[in-house]
C-alpha cells in the first residue's frame, strides 16, 4: 500500500472518530438540555405552587378579617336590638302597670294575690307587708278584711317602706328571715332579666349561615 492510500485510510479513521465524537457530543448535549429543562420546569411549578399558597393564605385571612369584622358589627347591633327590644317592653309593662295601680277595684285585688301568694310561699311566722306612702293610705281601712282573705289565721301587719314605687307590695317575715318582694320595680327587674335572655336565645337562633343554635 502507497503512502497515499494510507494517507487517506487515516483520515477516513479520524472522519469517523471525529463524527463518532460529535454524535456522543450532540446526544449528551440533548440530554442535558432536557435534563436542564425538566429541572426548571420542576422549579417553575414549586415556585407557581408557593406563589399560589401564598395567595390563598393572604386570601384566607382577609377574608378571616372580614368575618370578624362583620360578626362584630353584627353583635354590636343585636345587642344594641335586644337593649331597644327590653327597653320597649318594659316601657309599655311600666305604663300598664301605672294604668293598674289607678284602677282601684282592680289594683286591690292584684295586692290581695300577692299577699296571698306570698303567704303561701313564706315559711310560717308573723309577716309585715310593705307597700307605698300612697297605698298604705289607701289600704288601712281595709287591710283587716284583705289580710283575712288573703291568708286566713296568719296575723299580717301593714307597714311603709319608705321607697318611691309605682305600687305593688314586698312581704316578709317579721324577724326578717325571708322576703318575697312584689313591689313594681321589683318585678320590672325580673321582667327585664328575663326578657334580656329571651331576646338573646331568640336572636342566636338563627340559620347555620348566621352562626345560629338550633334546638
Amino acid at each position: 500500500m502507497d503512502d497515499e492510500s494510507r494517507i487517506s485510510q487515516l483520515e477516513k479513521a479520524l472522519l469517523d472518530q471525529a463524527e463518532t465524537l460529535a454524535r456522543e457530543r450532540l446526544q449528551n448535549a440533548a440530554a442535558t438540555r432536557d435534563r436542564l429543562l425538566d429541572e426548571a420546569a420542576e422549579r417553575l411549578a414549586a415556585a407557581e405552587a408557593r406563589e399560589r399558597h401564598q395567595v390563598r393564605a393572604q386570601a384566607d385571612r382577609l377574608v378571616s378579617r372580614r368575618v370578624q369584622a362583620a360578626e362584630g358589627r353584627l353583635t354590636a347591633e343585636l345587642d344594641r336590638l335586644r337593649w331597644a327590644l327590653t327597653q320597649a317592653a318594659i316601657s309599655n309593662v311600666r305604663l300598664a302597670l301605672v294604668d293598674l295601680s289607678q284602677d282601684s277595684q282592680r289594683y286591690l285585688a292584684v295586692l290581695e294575690s300577692y299577699v296571698a301568694a306570698a303567704a303561701g310561699r313564706l315559711p310560717e311566722g308573723d309577716l309585715v307587708a310593705e307597700v307605698n306612702g300612697t297605698d298604705l293610705a289607701m289600704l288601712g281601712p281595709l287591710w283587716s278584711a284583705l289580710s283575712a282573705r288573703a291568708a286566713p289565721g296568719r296575723r299580717i301587719e301593714l307597714a311603709g317602706h319608705g321607697r318611691d314605687s309605682l305600687g305593688g307590695v314586698s312581704v316578709r317575715l317579721a324577724d326578717n328571715r325571708a322576703r318575697l318582694d312584689q313591689t313594681f320595680e321589683a318585678r320590672l327587674e325580673r321582667l327585664a332579666e328575663a326578657m334580656a335572655g329571651a331576646v338573646m336565645a331568640r336572636m342566636f337562633a338563627g340559620p347555620p349561615e348566621l352562626g345560629g343554635l338550633h334546638g
